[in-house]
């Protein structure tokens, strides 16, 4: 057990550096995925847990952070269900399997998680997916190299009335 973690705190640490040193030209890591916590936090071995950078999904249980979807017409009980249907579309499309991770700056989020784009092995992206599907929104309040093509994304959910944005329930 002490190996192992050992083994993953000095990953992290290179991925960390590696980040760092290559600014816009992160480096690709590959990983399987070992479990799914949720529709925007996968853990990624040997690299830990992996955050979705550039999007959220709604928790799994009603929240303060309900308020911002609320305003936007998706009632607690569609984001409930939504939070649901992420977790399973990640589970039906990346438990177990290997998957790209791309990472933007900055490399980890304030609890320490690594923010990466993760990339199926089709070549789609896991965080624009979700987003493609309404299972996610854009989070907003940080920048990343992908953001303006997941406003568009996320706009096009909305016009399509998908996932979140379709009929209320």
């Amino acid at each position: 057990m002490i190996a192992r973690s050992t083994l993953m705190l000095l990953t992290l640490l290179l991925v960390t550096a590696l980040a760092a040193q290559a600014g816009e030209d992160a480096p690709l890591l590959q990983g399987t995925v070992t479990w799914i916590y949720d529709g925007d936090t996968l853990e990624v071995d040997p690299f830990g847990k992996v955050r979705l950078i550039g999007i959220d999904t709604p928790e799994q249980k009603n929240s303060s952070r309900d308020h911002y979807l609320i305003r936007q017409g998706v009632s607690a009980a569609r984001q409930r269900a939504m939070s649901q249907a992420a977790k399973q579309f990640n589970i039906s499309e990346v438990k177990g399997r290997t998957v790209t991770l791309n990472l933007d700056q900055p490399a980890r989020d304030r609890h320490g998680r690594l923010l990466a784009y993760v990339e199926l092995p089709d070549g789609r992206v896991l965080n624009r997916v979700l987003i493609e599907k309404g299972y996610a929104v854009v989070y907003r309040r940080f920048s990343f190299k992908l953001k303006d093509d997941f406003l568009a994304a996320e706009s096009l959910a909305r016009e399509l009335k998908v996932g979140l944005w379709g009929e209320p329930q």
